[in-house]
């Protein structure tokens, strides 16, 4: 089916990803030292850490500092202790934002993202005040050229939700949560690489940006991203300069 596309927002968020590439370390630990406590150390029976591990060695980060890290989260090290706490709220023109956060300091976390909304043109909301316009899957994105028709026949077949072909070629495969490392795995067994595959909050209806509002948006995307406790941040936004 056809979908508006989800290729720029995508690879500006890679950008911007890459251009805060020192914290990226410290948000992969937490996501592997909390997957680790909630399901345990055993990858092959616990699809969160195998996923956060999976992000690590993306990142280039050393086999013994992941295991390091799990060991901690198991009780094998002391360590700190966090937990996950989601924000919403409204960005410019009434955007809907989602803020995922782990933090060992609930107190100055909540401040710290009231502040931002708040400085930067948004409105903090109460929890699910936003949170039903996003569904919560598997996402595989692939780049345009790729083949819609082998994309569908695949991902289909392997249990994926949705197959969206956007208006620039790229093309989305939808799955529930944890059905996302069968179908990205049977996808790359067919030769179809996504560009990007993770667990996320996926706008369900978006609002168009430009201009003014645009950077506006932009900026308080910035700012909730670069705090300290932040894992993802998730909104409706569409925005064009």
């Amino acid at each position: 089916m056809a979908g508006h596309s989800k290729w720029a927002n995508i690879q500006h968020r890679k950008g911007r990803q890459d251009e805060k590439r020192g914290k990226v370390w410290t948000r992969i630990i937490r996501e592997i030292v909390v997957a680790a406590r909630q399901g345990g150390g055993d990858i092959t029976m616990n699809p969160r850490l195998r996923l956060a591990i999976e992000k690590a060695k993306a990142a280039n980060m050393p086999a013994d500092r992941i295991k390091y890290n799990v060991d901690k989260a198991t009780g094998n090290q002391e360590g700190v202790s966090y937990e996950e706490i989601r924000y919403e709220g409204y960005g410019i023109g009434g955007a809907a934002v989602i803020v995922e956060t782990m933090t060992d300091n609930r107190v100055r976390t909540v401040a710290e993202v009231r502040h931002a909304f708040s400085k930067y043109g948004g409105n903090m909301g109460t929890d699910g005040s936003v949170a039903f316009q996003f569904k919560h899957c598997g996402q595989l994105v692939f780049a345009p050229g790729t083949s819609e028709d082998k994309v569908m026949e695949v991902a289909l077949e392997a249990g994926a939700e949705d197959v969206i072909a956007g208006d620039d070629g790229a093309i989305e495969v939808l799955t529930a949560p944890f059905d996302l490392e069968a179908v990205k795995a049977a996808l790359e067994a067919a030769g179809l690489k996504p560009e990007l595959a993770e667990v996320t909050m996926r706008a369900e209806i978006s609002i168009d940006l430009a201009g003014n509002d645009a950077e506006r948006m932009q900026k308080l995307l910035d700012v909730l991203e670069d705090l300290d406790d932040t894992q993802a941040v998730f909104h409706n936004a569409e925005m064009s300069a």
